[in-house]
């Protein structure tokens, strides 16, 4: 799905002009999130999102059909050539620094200290640093430091 047809006007978007709500209503539920996550870490059978997750396999199949009518994810015929996958689009992959900073929020406000958890490691097995979006200048950028523009 292209970039144009994600933007195609939707009388059902939350606030049309909000790209934090359209995209809140593409993926703003807990289970699409999660799916997404799973594929990310290598998932690609309806059984391994479903054992992953413990989804129920009603809302799966939903979550499932949804990401991939939104362009998230696509099917294709797994190797073995006997059933169909389920792969991340660019559109996708383009979630990861939404799910990273999902992740390392939930490390710092999600568990107690010295509390275990997943830790998410680059190729080398070096846990992956804490990002922080910062301007062109190299300042921090928080809400302090920015302010939405809304279309005239």
């Amino acid at each position: 799905m292209s970039r144009a047809t994600m933007r195609a006007p939707n009388i059902d978007w939350t606030d049309p002009d909000c790209p934090v709500a359209r995209t809140l209503d593409l993926v703003g539920d807990r289970w699409s999130l999660l799916v997404v996550r799973d594929a990310m870490d290598g998932a690609r059978s309806f059984t391994e999102f479903q054992r992953r997750t413990g989804i129920a396999r009603n809302i799966l199949t939903d979550r499932l059909r949804k990401l991939t009518a939104h362009g998230l994810l696509a099917q294709r015929t797994a190797p073995s050539g006997r059933r169909q996958e389920y792969v991340l689009t660019d559109a996708g992959c383009d979630l990861f620094p939404v799910i990273l900073t999902l992740r390392q929020w939930g490390e710092r406000h999600a568990f107690a200290p010295g509390e275990t958890h997943s830790t998410l490691v680059d190729q080398h097995g070096t846990p992956v640093p804490d990002i922080a979006p910062t301007s062109d200048d190299g300042t921090l950028l928080d809400p302090n430091t920015t302010h939405v523009q809304k279309p005239r």
